[in-house]
């Protein structure tokens, strides 16, 4: 007698961002995997699944939140965990994929640590990674086995609409952003305008000029992410200079190391909104900043590799870097 074997959809969690992790099982309709993650005393990590993984279709969600390192430690545990456990499949579902900006050599003696970071996912066990606007579109080269790129996008964009703002212009903070500035642009059929800046070091940024018009309108900048905030909070200071009346800003990835929150505290941004890729602590949550859950889309996102059906109608096509 032929027996047919039934897929299993597994969906765990890693203790970087365990609240997106529930929701996003939550909006599946299954409970999320049983695993232990526990600490020795000396900072090692120990994982250890609660529950047969054996032939499962294994999802591990885990961002690579502060500490970052920590973060990618637990994760290639786990993954190393259900591979020696006989899991069929796993997938590496990366919301925020750290040490992202680092994908190219810009000076002499550096490390390209976004490949690096690559090469360790795929070491520890990885069939697949499922990530969230990647800093750039290169390092989908990195793995050589498929990513799934989804992107906020339609979600900071119906954020929006929603707003109801008139005589918009979309602003690209920087010539690396042009291609999702001009998407959103479209999205919201209005006109864009791009910031010409400098780094004089790692966490400064400096316009130099703006391209376009922004004199009257009411801007709306969009980046990937938000880190010391210097870049927005520059960016927003320049477009009020130039005439811009109100100044909303969209990223995907809430990192706000440092003085970020104080910075936008005191900026000319009317209201920042950011999405869940990353944790927000409640202390960081002050009334200009909005967190958009991409829960939902990650759900919609897992189910279709689950089911071997299309990802780019989910986000239609605007998953391309």
């Amino acid at each position: 007698m032929r027996e047919v074997t039934r897929k299993r959809l597994l969906v765990c969690c890693g203790t970087a961002h365990p609240e997106l992790g529930e929701e996003i099982a939550t909006g599946i309709g299954i409970a999320a995997g049983k695993v232990e993650v526990s600490r020795f005393s000396n900072g090692e990590i120990y994982v250890r699944f609660l529950e047969s993984v054996r032939g499962a279709d294994a999802f591990v969600v885990q961002t690579l939140a502060e500490p970052v390192n920590d973060s990618i430690m637990e994760l290639l545990l786990m993954m190393d965990a259900l591979n020696r456990a006989s899991a069929k499949r796993i997938t590496a579902v990366v919301p925020y994929y750290g040490y992202s900006r680092q994908d190219k050599k810009s000076l002499s003696r550096e490390p390209i640590s976004a490949r690096l970071v690559a090469d360790i996912i795929a070491a520890a066990g990885a069939d697949r990674v499922l990530s969230v606007d990647l800093h750039a579109g290169q390092i989908q080269g990195f793995f050589k086995f498929p990513v799934d790129h989804i992107t906020a996008l339609p979600l900071l964009a119906g954020f929006i609409i929603q707003k109801n703002l008139s005589n918009l212009v979309v602003v690209s903070p920087d010539a690396g952003r042009v291609k999702v500035a001009k998407r959103l642009a479209d999205r919201l059929n209005v006109t864009m305008a791009i910031l010409h800046k400098r780094r004089p070091n790692k966490n400064e940024a400096e316009v130099l000029h703006i391209i376009g018009e922004v004199e009257g309108k009411t801007a709306v900048i969009i980046d990937d992410m938000v880190d010391t905030a210097g870049t927005m909070v520059e960016a927003a200071g320049s477009l009020k200079k130039r005439g811009a009346l109100e100044i909303y800003a969209c990223a995907t990835h809430p990192i706000l190391s440092g003085s970020a929150i104080e910075r936008i505290r005191q900026s000319e941004i009317k209201e920042m909104v950011v999405t869940n890729t990353l944790p927000v602590p409640p202390e960081k949550k002050i009334d200009k900043i909005t967190v958009l859950s991409i829960a939902p889309l990650l759900a919609d996102t897992i189910t279709a590799v689950f089911k071997d059906e299309s990802v780019s109608e989910i986000v239609g096509g605007d998953n391309q870097l």
